[in-house]
């Protein structure tokens, strides 16, 4: 069976797909797009991507493609805690550039302006990326971060450790694919991630919307406004909704419809912890 995930070897995504599925051949691609494209086009039975950050976010790259422009759903969401390090080719080099992926990049960003004031960002597709091209360029000053895994890829030294900003971040990984895998990780509940797009001429929409699922007790534990890119001032609405209860929910969806909410399910499926 082969895997797509976001690459190359050591990224987070690199990992999430390892913990998921150890015994299948797992490709890497360079950006998002091209991960989800492997599996629109039968190369791969399942795609691994990240959808969202505790410290900085959504990741739209994701989102806006399975929205606007696929016809997948997420089968599974495995959470992956995040940790930070700075690395280069030795730890006595002056470092002039550093380089990541722009969410890396954000959550180092204060560690960097106090230890190397001086220093440039350069953005890349991914953490592993930024490893790769650090270790492929041992006499410039240049520095990545990245997780440890890229370290130990590449065959760099980690110069400073954990340099998020906050302790507490975590990373959602969608599995994308046709069938629910079995994972052999603790899963903690189930969701359902939604596209909401609201009527014009209905007054209230989105208080509507929400009332559906509020006065069935179903949780909400995201709402996201996203551009419909058709008009400024024109959104769609992501929504992550507890799914303990499916046929409360299949009557919400009904309801949503009856009021003119269409609706587009993104993800069905079970939450799991990685390791």
């Amino acid at each position: 069976m082969y895997v797509a995930f976001l690459g190359p070897r050591g990224s987070f995504t690199h990992h999430v797909a390892q913990q998921a599925f150890p015994e299948a051949e797992l490709l890497a691609f360079a950006n998002i797009t091209e991960v989800i494209k492997a599996y629109e086009s039968g190369r791969v039975a399942y795609s691994v991507v990240p959808v969202e950050n505790s410290i900085e976010g959504s990741v739209h790259e994701t989102l806006d493609y399975l929205f606007h422009q696929a016809e997948i759903h997420a089968v599974a969401e495995i959470i992956q805690p995040i940790a930070q390090q700075l690395m280069a080719t030795s730890q006595a080099k002056e470092i002039e550039v550093i380089y990541s992926h722009p969410q890396a990049i954000a959550q180092g960003k204060q560690y960097i302006r106090e230890h190397y004031p001086h220093a440039r960002f350069e953005m890349t597709a991914s953490t592993a990326f930024a490893a790769r091209f650090v270790a492929e360029h041992p006499e410039q000053p240049y520095a990545a971060i990245a997780p440890h895994a890229a370290a130990e890829e590449y065959g760099l030294e980690v110069i400073a450790q954990d340099i998020q900003e906050i302790d507490e971040n975590y990373t959602r990984f969608w599995i994308l694919g046709k069938a629910e895998p079995t994972l052999a990780l603790g899963s903690t509940e189930r969701k359902c991630s939604l596209a909401l797009t609201l009527p014009d001429n209905l007054p209230g929409a989105l208080y509507k919307a929400m009332s559906v699922f509020a006065w069935r007790g179903i949780d909400l534990t995201k709402i996201e406004s996203r551009p419909l890119k058709t008009a400024l001032g024109e959104y769609f609405f992501i929504i992550d909704v507890d799914n303990q209860a499916p046929e409360l929910l299949e009557f919400a969806l009904k309801e949503l419809t009856s009021l003119g909410i269409s609706y587009k399910i993104l993800g069905d499926y079970l939450v799991f912890q990685a390791r």
